[in-house]
């Protein structure tokens, strides 16, 4: 009688998953590398994420992705957390050590990837970071990683750029008066141009750009070009598309899991899958 080896269980959870490309990616991986092993969406509600921990120990999960909104909500049922979950104050990864449920913030080093890998971007340019938000503080451990001291936060809410700054040793400036701020390196860590209700607004516009170069820098990854990127091209800006730190922060999770890095090919699926819609949605 055959017997049936069952494939090793990861997951993603989060609450609306909506159409995430975590599953895609890690599955196409897990295939490419011969590894048999798959990553399955978990819907998970908050009041359901207590349960969802019991079962990850019950059936030996042997990881998960985390997304909204349960990055900062997962800590305390985790056995131990990472110098950088603990710096953000929020997980996005779930991996085992032994019996113990670790968990990590992926976000920092899908952050950092993209920049060391341009070389004008240098730790001496002053820095202006649209957002005071969760994915705010991933950006900005990853940028004193990399040794950038010159960060300005500004945030249409003042009272949590003012709690960012204080708590990172940030300065701030007012919503209103950001195009003041002559930045090198311009980030949108905001919703602004993300596909939906946001996607023809943009956090920072040509204005703000024009009349001297740097680099952009986008976390949003659908559209690949958002508002903001085609804005910064106009006026001569390098760009850095938020689907490369989707990727950089995959890769890191994938490695943790695996040992592997992600293979080429599921990459290249997700810029495959991703590009065309950008595309199709201009033409629409």
């Amino acid at each position: 009688m055959n017997q049936i080896t069952l494939p090793t269980l990861y997951g993603i959870i989060g609450y609306p998953l909506g159409h995430s490309l975590s599953p895609l990616l890690h599955s196409t991986a897990f295939h490419d590398l011969g590894i048999p092993a798959v990553l399955l969406p978990w819907s998970t509600p908050p009041e359901k994420l207590a349960v969802f921990v019991e079962a990850m120990r019950l059936f030996n999960i042997q990881g998960s992705c985390v997304t909204i909104p349960h990055k900062q909500a997962i800590i305390p049922f985790l056995d131990k957390i990472t110098l950088e979950a603990k710096e953000t104050g929020a997980v996005n990864l779930i991996y085992r050590e032994g019996e113990l449920l670790c968990g990590d913030n992926t976000d920092v080093r899908g952050f950092m990837a993209p920049l060391m890998n341009i070389p004008r971007a240098t730790a001496q340019d002053n820095v202006l970071l649209l957002g005071a938000g969760g994915a705010a503080r991933a950006i900005i451990v990853g940028l004193q990683r990399l040794g950038y001291t010159d960060i300005t936060v500004s945030n249409r809410n003042a009272t949590s750029a003012q709690l960012l700054a204080q708590q990172f040793n940030l300065k701030v400036i007012e919503w209103d008066k950001r195009y003041t701020l002559k930045a090198q390196l311009v980030i949108n860590a905001t919703p602004l141009g993300m596909q939906g209700q946001f996607q023809t607004q943009t956090a920072y516009n040509y204005d703000g750009f024009k009349g001297r170069t740097g680099i952009a820098y986008d976390i949003v990854y659908t559209p690949y070009v958002t508002v903001f990127l085609q804005e910064a091209e106009k006026a001569g800006w390098q760009t850095i598309s938020g689907l490369d730190m989707f990727i950089g922060q995959a890769e890191a999770q994938f490695k943790t899991w695996t040992g592997k890095n992600l293979s080429e090919n599921a990459k290249q699926v997700i810029i495959d899958t991703v590009i065309p819609q950008h595309f199709s949605n201009k033409k629409g």
